[in-house]
């Protein structure tokens, strides 16, 4: 009897790309779509299980359902020069509505009720244009800080705090301005009592030299009439 077709539609379907650096977690994700009118177990296996992590690496999958597997590559030091071997299978099969016990369903399974399909690993080292895209993409955010979510939200906070120490600056440079508009003004009006302060005092010495010039004939009048005054009775006595 021939093999069963695979019945999951998988995305993608030949490769997991795995584009470095690799000094941290590489992801891939593999896409699984459920088009038959019937639940489908799967298991994912690999050759090399101690440089992947597989969520979830087995379940069902409800009819018409899609589900998402994470692939993470582990950190490791990559030679351009080595072709990677590794690879991926996804097996499932068809989930009997008795069963309730998916494990011992695997360990009972017959070779012609399962069906897999096979992924080769491609690790990718980024291009140039790649590498200033990544820039580009991480410096936009700090441009464009007020749509920003999650950590580029600090940028926006930051720019928040920059904006009110701006208008703190504003409002202290304005109290200022005022102040030296008052001292100015202060100033003007001193200035101006000392200069009226000086000429209503010029204008009292001019007025008393004025009188004393003024009562000196007055003086010499009187004094020339005692002395007249004075001949005329002794004359005619």
């Amino acid at each position: 009897m021939s093999k069963l077709e695979q019945i999951l539609i998988l995305e993608p379907s030949t490769d997991l790309r795995f584009k470095g650096p690799f000094t941290d977690v590489v992801t891939a994700n593999l896409k699984l779509k459920n088009p038959s009118d019937k639940k489908v177990c799967f298991k994912v296996k690999t050759t090399a299980p101690r440089r992947y992590c597989v969520r979830p690496n087995s379940g069902i999958i409800d009819p018409g359902a899609t589900l998402i597997i994470s692939v993470m590559l582990q950190p490791f030091d990559y030679d351009p020069n080595e072709k990677s071997k590794h690879k991926f299978m996804v097996q499932t099969i068809f989930v009997p509505a008795a069963v309730t016990d998916t494990e011992a369903m695997w360990k009972d399974v017959k070779p012609d009720e399962l069906m897999d399909s096979k992924l080769r690993c491609v690790f990718e080292l980024p291009s140039e244009n790649d590498k200033v895209n990544d820039v580009d993409s991480k410096s936009a955010p700090v441009l464009n800080s007020s749509k920003a979510d999650g950590p580029l939200a600090a940028n926006d906070s930051e720019m928040k705090k920059i904006l009110e120490e701006c208008k703190r600056l504003q409002t202290e440079v304005s109290k200022l301005n005022d102040e030296n508009r008052q001292l100015k003004d202060e100033g003007l009006r001193q200035r101006r009592f000392e200069r009226s302060e000086y000429l209503t005092i010029k204008s009292s010495s001019a007025l008393g030299h004025e009188l004393k010039a003024g009562s000196l004939p007055s003086l010499l009048v009187v004094i020339a009439a005692i002395f007249i005054g004075f001949f005329l009775g002794k004359f005619i006595l």
